[in-house]
């Protein structure tokens, strides 16, 4: 069986984590979530007082990134991947409503973006991965041999995220999530370093009426086929 590269793009809270993890589970593949490593400099960009409410220091940030160290590790004991920012676990603290207001105007930052590219595409040398985020078919990883654009209703994914954050003990309102997913949509696919758009090549799967198992045995049918030679 050959080693593939699997790339998994699409708009926020359409579950390309959820369904990129359980890929890489089942294939024995490594899992990169770029999604996380943009909440994490966000996190640090946060912690540092570069962004609030008010004001960017975009500067400030550029000029800090050679001391931001991102890796991964798979927690065995839980199943779990999960993301350390200069050697600390922050796998819950980047998921807080606050880095997702704050992620989308740090990832229009193009030295933002070209140091985690960089990384990316050393993270995937040899095969053997799945990757997902917002501009991986197009930008990291444009010889993926299967790239998957995911897409759902922003208030379908509004949803989503209410649910999770609530569940999680956020004290949010639906009305501001949704604002958020809207927000966000419209920052990814109008910035001009690596909008959010469907690769030419990309299988586009709009899961607003789909649930996570459907989903995945649609995913991983195309990835055994392939894998396997047989499209």
């Amino acid at each position: 069986m050959p080693n593939i590269t699997i790339a998994i793009d699409g708009y926020s809270s359409t579950g390309k984590s959820t369904v990129a993890k359980q890929l890489a589970d089942w294939l024995n593949y490594l899992y990169i979530d770029t999604g996380a490593m943009y909440r994490a400099i966000t996190l640090y960009a946060m912690e540092q007082e570069f962004i609030d409410e008010e004001n960017f220091d975009r500067e400030a940030l550029i000029v800090s990134l050679p001391k931001i160290s991102l890796a991964f590790k798979k927690n065995e004991a839980h199943g779990t991947h999960e993301i350390y920012l200069n050697g600390r676990n922050v796998s819950s603290e980047i998921r807080t409503l606050q880095v997702s207001e704050f992620v989308s105007p740090i990832a229009t930052v193009s030295e933002v973006r070209r140091k985690l590219v960089e990384q990316q595409q050393q993270m995937a040398r040899g095969g053997r991965v799945v990757m997902d985020g917002r501009d991986i078919g197009t930008v990291v990883l444009p010889q993926a041999e299967l790239k998957i654009f995911m897409t759902a209703s922003a208030k379908e994914r509004a949803k989503r995220r209410y649910k999770e954050l609530r569940e999680r003990g956020d004290d949010v309102t639906f009305e501001e999530v949704l604002e958020n997913v809207n927000e966000r949509d419209r920052i990814d696919t109008t910035r001009k370093d690596s909008p959010l758009k469907k690769a030419s090549d990309a299988i586009a799967i709009d899961n607003s009426e789909m649930n996570l198992e459907d989903q995945f045995h649609t995913i991983l049918q195309l990835a055994q086929d392939r894998i396997a030679g047989r499209v």
